[in-house]
């Protein structure tokens, strides 16, 4: 047990981020830790097809030669190494890097966690015959594999922040039960887990930093829970208390974060500047975690293709009617389903051919690969010389592409095997952590009393207001905040899940839900359904919500004169 801080960076946010961060993070400065981040939902599904191939594979291959450079570095500067590159075979990644340490002459002590993969065990579990099926395990494997001296530590799917929460757990010798503690370290793993999302990548007002080549992030946690987030002097990007914030407010969903490990309560996080680049939080309350464990389903959906038409100048609307008449007409055996959307960014009067174009869109689904392959595009293509004159694609014929479709699921906790597998390969059982059968209902925290009156102008959302948004399967997630008070009392009046229905018609189908942080100023709506089955089977523009966010505060709003000052956004 020890109670000085433990300094935690972040080299990787998804599968093919930064191929260079590993080496900046150990170069950059004082580091205990260096986690990374590979898996997302789509990884998943992505890794499953490398494995159906060959069953030797599965896992994050960039992370493995990504030691090849860095691994001895990392032993000279004694940082553990703890990633979620494992994949689906961690067993696998695990062999290859204890090759690749006798190849460099090293002696890194290699352990791994294993466990969240039940494919095996679908049937008995009810989960039927998916193509991939995994749990999201906590931390404590992590804590077990650092505690017997392992140097790397990588695992298949365990939560993001659990990267964080096994080291913390392993350094400060914290209990099961020690609920505080871990929810503070969750946080801080929430907000290491997307790179540099957190020091100003995919920030509202980016026009105030220089995100030209932000660092990544750095978290220093104390022995209470606490941390300080930060990144390496002189790297790029910014970390503020809004900064933080936009990665705070990211993909959650209410008030309770909930993980394995333990519940976070995110309606008791508290920012506060703690210096240049420095952002302390403090006050996170902790919950025991559910009885349940999510399990990440991915089963193949069948195939994809997609075609674009760029048409010009006069008659849009009825080029558009043309040349989809033609193509279901040319297409004798009709793929399942079939989306069209005209993409209105044409100008009357364009001063160049580009503004004079607006864009048909058309994303076909079926079963068969044959009838979304070389039939369809090839179809499109021989309408090329009778059809609307300007006749042009985006893009030549392809075949059709596999999708996948994501489904959560919850499985008993207490029937889902986690097992740290030692340096000396001594397999240790977790046992999962005491959980709550029910929690009292979240409280609705008190609204502010006082609106901001007077003149209103009507302007974008934005001009007052930051905003994150992303994917959770089919769920699209919108985080928005204010940078006053006085703003804040405006926002949580106004904008209501039926006004975000009002700017956003696309969600008007869907169910939004509306939860408030009114110690972060900020709201988060989750709208139900928007984005399909997950965002391989998605035909929508934006397949992963990534931009909502930004569509939203880029409507017109009536906002008071008074919140538009210079410099408010």
């Amino acid at each position: 047990m020890s109670e000085s801080p433990l300094r935690i960076g972040n080299a990787s946010g998804f599968y093919g981020d930064r191929f260079s961060a590993v080496r900046e993070m150990l170069e950059g400065g004082r580091l205990d830790v260096l986690t990374g981040d590979y898996l997302a939902e789509l990884t998943m599904l992505i890794l499953g097809r490398d494995r159906m191939k060959d069953p030797n594979t599965g896992y994050a291959k960039t992370f493995l030669k990504q030691m090849e450079q860095c691994l001895g570095l990392a032993l000279d500067k004694k940082v553990k190494v703890v990633v979620n590159a494992g994949g689906l075979n961690p067993a696998g990644l695990a062999t290859a890097l204890r090759e690749l340490n006798g190849k460099l002459g090293l002696k890194a002590r290699i352990a791994h966690v294993e466990g969240d993969d039940l494919s095996g065990s679908t049937d008995e579990l009810g989960l039927g015959a998916p193509l991939t099926a995994n749990a999201y395990l906590g931390g404590w494997g992590i804590a077990e594999c650092l505690r017997a001296g392992a140097d790397v530590v990588v695992t298949g799917r365990v939560t993001d922040a659990s990267l964080v929460v096994g080291p913390a757990a392993a350094h400060f010798g914290w209990k099961r039960d020690d609920w505080d503690q871990l929810a503070g370290a969750m946080v801080a793993g929430h907000v290491l887990e997307c790179g540099t999302q957190a020091t100003g990548g995919n920030y509202s007002f980016f026009k105030e930093v220089d995100v030209r080549r932000p660092g990544f992030p750095l978290a220093d946690l104390f022995a209470d829970g606490s941390s300080v987030i930060s990144k390496h002097e002189g790297t790029g990007g910014a970390v503020t208390v809004d900064t933080v914030l936009a990665q705070l407010v990211y993909e959650i969903t209410g008030a309770r974060y909930a993980g394995p490990d333990a519940t976070a309560r995110f309606d008791s996080i508290q920012l506060s500047p703690d210096g240049k680049d420095r952002v302390r939080i403090t006050g996170v309350k902790g919950e025991p975690p559910p009885p349940t464990v999510k399990v990440c389903l991915n089963n193949l959906g069948g195939y994809k293709n997609e075609a674009t038409f760029i048409l010009v100048g006069l008659d849009i609307e009825e080029k558009a009617r043309l040349i989809r008449e033609q193509l279901e007409v040319a297409l004798t055996r009709k793929p399942k389903e079939a989306h069209w959307t005209l993409v209105r960014t044409d100008r009357e009067d364009a001063a160049t051919e580009e503004q004079a174009a607006a864009f048909l869109r058309v994303v076909v689904k079926d079963p068969d690969p044959k009838l979304v392959g070389r039939s369809f595009s090839g179809a499109a293509v021989e309408l090329a010389l009778g059809s609307y004159p300007g006749f042009t694609m985006t893009a030549p014929p392809s075949d059709g592409a596999p999708y996948g479709v994501y489904t959560p699921a919850y499985v008993d906790a207490k029937r889902v095997p986690h097992v740290a597998v030692l340096p000396d390969e001594t397999r240790v059982d977790i046992a999962p952590t005491g959980q709550s059968l029910a929690l009292a209902p979240v409280e609705a925290p008190a609204l502010p009393e006082t609106p901001v009156e007077g003149p209103t102008r009507r302007v974008p959302l934005g001009r007052v207001v930051a905003a994150r948004s992303g994917d959770k399967g089919g769920m699209a997630n919108i985080g928005v905040w204010a940078r006053t008070d006085e703003a804040w009392r405006w926002l949580v009046r106004t904008l209501t899940a039926e006004k975000v229905k009002e700017l956003l018609p696309e969600a008007a189908a869907f169910p939004v839900e509306r939860h408030v942080f009114p110690k972060l100023r900020g709201l988060n709506f989750v709208i139900d359904g928007i984005l399909g089955e997950g965002v391989s089977s998605s035909t929508r523009f934006d397949p992963q919500g990534k931009a909502l966010g930004e569509w939203l505060r880029s409507r017109h709003i009536d906002v008071p004169e008074a919140l538009l000052r210079e410099g408010e956004g």
